[in-house]
């Protein structure tokens, strides 16, 4: 697997995936040893390239499939496929997922990046306090994050929304 993640982390989707004719991709992996846990976690690395590469029902389905304890993939994992309902126009079900991963380990990471998106998804769908609660809580909990860094224009802007 090991050539596999190296073109996965050089963008080079294609390869990751279906191999480069010496070594196996993520796919071959799958089939050869999908119940093990390197077969675990090429299903985990499949869905992430498929999502990349436009591939949205392929990326859902295959992390679908990937299972895993940890703190920081699980979350990632839920959240990705909350990307690619999203890119598929399924905006219900992107925000079911955002608030999955945010709620599944709270952390620097993860949390703020799901609260963000899902923020985002309630503004734009008119659900502009509950928005303003999850820019608010971003602040709180987790002002040293990226997002935390930048919520003030996001909290001043659905304020802005809510007062016209």
């Amino acid at each position: 697997m090991f050539r596999a993640q190296n073109y996965f982390e050089k963008d080079s989707f294609n390869l990751a995936l279906n191999g480069d004719g010496t070594n196996p991709g993520f796919l071959d992996i799958i089939d050869d040893f999908g119940s093990s846990k390197a077969g675990n976690l090429a299903y985990y690395y499949a869905g992430i390239s498929y999502l990349h590469m436009g591939k949205f029902k392929e990326a859902i389905d295959h992390l679908k499939k990937f299972d895993t304890s940890d703190l920081l993939l699980a979350p990632i994992s839920v959240g990705a496929q909350g990307d690619a309902q999203l890119e598929l126009g399924n905006a219900e079900k992107a925000l079911d997922l955002y608030t999955e991963a945010y709620k599944m380990n709270e952390n620097e990471l993860t949390t703020p990046i799901y609260m963000l998106k899902a923020g985002e998804l309630l503004e734009n769908s008119n659900k502009g306090d509950q928005a303003l609660k999850l820019y608010e809580t971003i602040k709180q909990k987790f002002p040293e994050s990226t997002e935390g860094r930048s919520i003030d224009k996001y909290i001043a802007r659905v304020k802005a929304k809510m007062n016209s």
